[in-house]
């Protein structure tokens, strides 16, 4: 059975800009074709299994030619794989879908159009500029500027396309911009006509200048701006000087690794985004259900007791979340705590306990084991019982210090803490680019799994591009895992918590120097 292909438009880079329609695509996709004009984000909707196909420009391998991407469409469908072709801004602009979508045609291959946000409005929007405007423009023109001068003078009727609208959009014409401006004024438009350039818009290294047509090539050449860029031309760049919402966003302009369980991340992802910076997401942990049946008694047996404890301290969100599975599993009543206390370190713990009908006793300044003790000391009695459901990585202090003052402890390791980080080129180059402006850690976890894989990945090489990167950390005890493996660290959140840990990154941002990919 024959496959079936969808010409999806990424958006211009954020991947936040994608359309509805284009993530479901992605979504039942059995393979996705991609290049780096898409966000490698967009990738971590397919489904398990699915293949991705990288088609873009590798150290040792030229950009795949557009004849062998349109085959390849082809023979992945023949196979009768629904694919996606994934491409920068929306397909129908500049990006050749009338030769793949032809070839598909030609060999009785069902496909769909997908329209995408192009490049050419959102990335001036982003930069502040609104290529249409009651009062300056009601009109443009969306026109390439890759070609050279010959050819952009076979294609472009100069006569009739300079003054044929308000707003000029010229798509991936940096290297001509001299040419391009000579062009305008030798056919009418005045040589202070106003000219924007915004490079890699709605990501984390958008730059803007601004000239004019008579300056504008100097201005370039000084700032030694470079492709890819959107150039636009009309009184509409001058709305920027009011209207450039996006540079005033305290993360804009960092791209922030988040390596974070994928369940527990999009707290911090959707911050950073806020905020105006980019996430990156490529967890290297995930939590998990044991599996011996060791463990799996020991988690039993603590259960059949749920009514024989005087404190239950919860030190995490997924020690809440996994003391519910198990509650499940073991078919037992949430009633049978009533005459626990139940204490939760931080207030996203506690919140997790709330949105369970449980309110924890209240929550004492120290994030973390000891401030457990700090709080509850004097009612901590030798002789009580506690119950204490974690994960196999919690530390021994809280049990060891709770068993010194008398307490009897029932330790339960209730989940597992793996390594997940998976083979990822995207990440290596932005590494290798200087594309990572900060890595994030949340746990001691997080920092001993993404140190293994950048090894595995890259080498010591990659390893030392992390440390180049700033290195924020959520608390003490995870900065101190960082600091052994070699990392130095520049920020760590006043508490223990995702929005402690955000506030650090925009504090650090108002200083911190705009830098680019190599």
């Amino acid at each position: 059975m024959t496959g079936k292909v969808y010409l999806v438009g990424a958006g211009p880079g954020d991947a936040r800009l994608i359309t509805i329609k284009g993530k479901d695509c992605i979504e039942k996709a059995d393979a996705v074709v991609y290049d780096r004009l898409a966000s490698p984000r967009l990738l971590r909707w397919m489904k398990p299994g699915a293949v991705k196909v990288y088609v873009g420009k590798l150290p040792d391998r030229h950009t795949m030619k557009q004849e062998e991407i349109n085959q390849l469409l082809v023979d992945l469908a023949l196979k009768g794989k629904t694919v996606v072709r994934l491409k920068g801004g929306d397909p129908t602009i500049f990006g050749r879908v009338g030769e793949e979508a032809e070839l598909l045609y030609k060999n009785g291959i069902d496909f769909e159009i997908v329209p995408g946000i192009t490049s050419s409005i959102s990335v001036p929007a982003y930069a502040g500029i609104p290529v249409t405007h009651r009062d300056l423009a009601s009109s443009l023109s969306i026109i390439t500027g890759h070609e050279s001068p010959d050819k952009l003078d076979q294609m472009i009727d100069w006569e009739k396309v300079t003054n044929a609208t308000g707003t000029l959009i010229f798509m991936m014409g940096v290297a001509k911009i001299g040419y391009i401006s000579r062009q305008l004024i030798a056919h009418g438009r005045p040589p202070e006509t106003p000219v924007a350039l915004v490079r890699w818009g709605t990501r984390a290294e958008q730059d803007t200048i601004t000239g004019t047509l008579v300056d504008i090539e100097e201005i370039v050449k000084a700032a030694r701006f470079e492709a890819p860029a959107v150039i636009v031309v009309g009184e509409v760049v001058l709305q920027r000087e009011h209207l450039k919402w996006a540079e005033k966003l305290p993360l804009f302009g960092k791209r922030i690794l988040v390596t974070r369980a994928r369940s527990q991340a999009s707290t911090l992802v959707s911050r950073i985004e806020d905020l105006g910076g980019e996430p990156y997401e490529f967890p290297v942990i995930e939590t998990v259900m044991p599996t011996s049946d060791t463990i799996l008694h020991q988690i039993q047996q603590a259960f059949e007791e749920l009514d024989q404890y005087d404190w239950i301290f919860f030190t995490s969100v997924n020690g809440v979340d996994f003391f519910y599975k198990h509650l499940n599993e073991t078919g037992k009543d949430i009633r049978l705590l009533a005459n626990a206390r139940i204490a939760a370190v931080g207030p996203a713990t506690a919140a997790a306990l709330r949105e369970r009908g449980l309110v924890a006793e209240v929550l004492q300044e120290r994030y973390q084991a000891e401030g457990l003790v700090e709080t509850f000391g004097p009612e901590l009695k030798a002789g009580q019982r506690v119950l204490l459901p974690r994960g196999d990585k919690g530390r021994s202090w809280l049990p060891d210090e709770l068993s010194r003052r008398g307490l009897h402890v029932t330790d339960v390791k209730i989940y597992e803490t793996v390594p997940y980080a998976q083979e990822d080129d995207e990440l290596v180059k932005l590494f290798e680019e200087g594309g990572i402006h900060a890595v994030t850690f949340t746990s001691s976890s997080t920092v001993t799994y993404l140190v293994q894989a950048l090894e595995q990945m890259g080498g010591e090489a990659l390893l030392e591009q992390l440390r180049q990167c700033t290195i924020a950390c959520i608390g003490p005890l995870t900065a101190e895992t960082a600091e052994m493996a070699g990392l130095k660290v520049s920020l760590m959140a006043k508490e223990a918590t995702i929005e402690s840990l955000v506030e650090a990154l925009c504090e650090w941002n108002k200083d911190e120097p705009r830098r680019h990919r190599k």
